[in-house]
């Protein structure tokens, strides 16, 4: 057996990937993993990463071949990489695209070069319901209606199938972005911008025209939007998480591009305006009177002729509109996100209906290049005080996480680190209502919850990025697609379990290049020996895919620092 101790990779046989977080060579085994393996431990010395079936489907669809799969682990394995880790690679690489979905006029037609694989397919209890009937030994005749829950079928019993069958052009709409900004900037496309909108594209055939383009945020994912509209030249519609959200895609499109604003509607709870670009929210999409009831609004599918359908933040697609968009197969679909992690479980959905992901770019590569702001991260803790122990002690599993992350020791520690940070641009970012307003109170700054009208929220966000506001304390919310370019330090006093999806939403708000060049600060608040230290862990995963280290502080260093006592 080969040894090399330089390398950081130790490959196993069940597909799992140790790597060695101190290693020479690390960080460029780790930007090679991040293409087809998943991250599952991330503590601080020894990382394990899993190959899995999907991951590995996403890669094929990116073009990645197992030859460059298994040279890339055996460059960076200390070890001789198991010989089954290689045949399993390439047997589960090679199941991409041996099934194919193609249109004959009016017919879909699911096919396979292999006949035996046709009869077990077409045996398959799950399958079956959506075939019509046999056409010969290797091709099924299949409804049109179906195209989308045969793939996810096909998907979860491990036969992704290559959709070849094509799209509707959906109605013209004539779009051309702009030389210059409305506001009078230069604008161009990043390299990778236009990089990800000409994958997607894909000369306007059927191996485009579906997928995923994964981009950190604040890296102009809306951008890519943009570019790939204007590369199909039709009418679209925008899925995005909030009102505030959709205004943003409203301003970008006519800031960027020759657009009128009579051709931009707004479908939310306040506007139905269906126009030849509509930017609707996903809450106005799921809204529905009682369990049960038909969803009203998702006759908005049907309204307009759209040639693209774009998902905002596609990891928080909710799983009724996963449902509807399993019959819209025959339009482009294209989604954007900063991380393809689901809290739900659901990746493969996204993969089968969403299409798989075609485009992504380490984080710290863009960073380098000066596109996103460099990053300090740091997580301080702190103790939990005495006359909360007995309440926690006798909590159950929620109660507990609430009363760590909701620890009022947090409001002295923050308003320390606002302090060192005075001239600075601060988020005070948490979960929970409640804990959320009694900082705001505390610190004597504006807030914005879900009980905030979007005019004052609007309000509130252009103060903040005209510089009239330094401090807001927000929920989470403000998770989500909103741009604050001038933010630079965000303090996190509370979270959503381990989510790593609010992690990498977190962080992005903070990442638009500063015209200083100055770091962004991005502080963890947790209270040690606690289930939220546990949680913090899990969501801390995410800053370890992209590459970033954080450290560790006790939050007594912090007040000792500037002469203050803790409090």
């Amino acid at each position: 057996m080969s040894y090399d101790s330089q390398n950081p990779l130790i490959v196993q046989s069940d597909m799992t990937v140790l790597a060695e977080v101190g290693g020479p060579r690390y960080e460029a085994a780790r930007d090679v993993l991040a293409r087809f393996a998943e991250l599952e431990k991330s503590p601080e010395y020894i990382h394990t990463y899993r190959i899995s079936p999907l991951s590995l489907w996403n890669a094929a669809a990116a073009g990645l071949t197992a030859d460059e799969i298994t040279g890339a682990l055996e460059t960076f394995s200390k070890y001789d990489i198991p010989q089954n880790v290689s045949v399993e690679i390439r047997e589960t690489l090679g199941r991409y695209g041996r099934i194919r979905l193609e249109r004959s006029g009016k017919d879909l037609i699911l096919s396979a070069d292999d006949p035996l694989l046709i009869t077990e397919i077409s045996r398959h209890k799950s399958v079956r319901p959506f075939l019509n009937r046999r056409i010969d030994a290797r091709r099924l005749r299949v409804d049109l209606l179906y195209r989308g829950h045969l793939k996810q079928a096909l998907t979860r019993i491990g036969f992704p199938v290559k959709d070849l069958a094509g799209y509707v052009p959906g109605r013209h709409l004539a779009l051309r972005r702009l030389p210059n900004t409305r506001s009078g900037l230069p604008f161009r496309l990043r390299d990778y911008q236009r990089e990800a909108a000409e994958i997607f594209h894909a000369g306007g055939g059927p191996e485009g025209g579906s997928g995923v383009v994964v981009l950190p945020c604040a890296a102009g994912k809306t951008i890519v939007g943009i570019a790939a509209i204007e590369r199909l030249q039709t009418q679209a519609l925008i899925l995005t998480t909030n009102i505030t959200a959709s205004r943003q895609w409203k301003a970008e499109l006519l800031d960027k591009t020759d657009l009128k604003a009579d051709q931009i509607g707004e479908y939310s709870g306040e506007v139905k305006e269906i126009r030849p670009i509509t930017v609707a929210t996903y809450n106005i999409l799921t809204y529905r009177k009682k369990k049960g009831d038909p969803f009203p609004h998702f006759a908005i599918f049907n309204q307009g002729n759209w040639g693209l359908i774009v998902y905002d933040e596609v990891h928080l697609l909710p799983a009724p509109v996963f449902r509807f968009t399993a019959e819209l197969q025959a339009r482009r679909r294209l989604g954007l996100t900063a991380t393809l992690v689901r809290e739900d479980g659901l990746e493969s959905d996204v993969f089968s209906l969403i299409g798989p992901k075609r485009f992504d770019v380490p984080w710290r590569d863009l960073e380098s290049k000066g596109w996103i702001a460099t990053a300090e991260c740091r997580e301080i803790r702190l103790p939990l005080p005495q006359h909360l122990r007995l309440d926690y002690a006798v909590a159950g599993g929620r109660g507990k996480f609430r009363i760590a992350s909701e620890n009022p020791s947090k409001i002295p520690l923050a308003r320390q680190l606002i302090r060192k940070h005075d001239k600075d641009q601060v988020l005070v970012i948490g979960k929970y209502v409640g804990q959320v307003e009694a900082f705001a109170r505390e610190l004597d700054a504006p807030v914005i919850t879900g009980k905030t009208p979007s005019e004052e929220r609007d309000l509130l966000y252009a103060r903040f990025r005209q510089g009239d506001i330094r401090l807001m304390v927000v929920s989470k919310v403000a998770n989500f697609a909103v741009d604050l370019p001038d933010a630079n330090v965000a303090i996190q006093i509370s979270g959503t379990f381990g989510s790593r999806q609010e992690e990498a939403q977190r962080l992005g708000r903070i990442l638009r290049p500063k015209a200083n060049g100055s770091l962004a600060h991005f502080y963890t608040l947790v209270t040690r020996d606690t289930r939220e230290l546990e949680f913090a862990r899990k969501r801390q995963m995410f800053l370890t895919e992209q590459g970033y280290r954080y450290s560790i502080r006790d939050a007594a260093d912090v007040f000792k620092e500037s002469g203050a006592a803790p409090v």
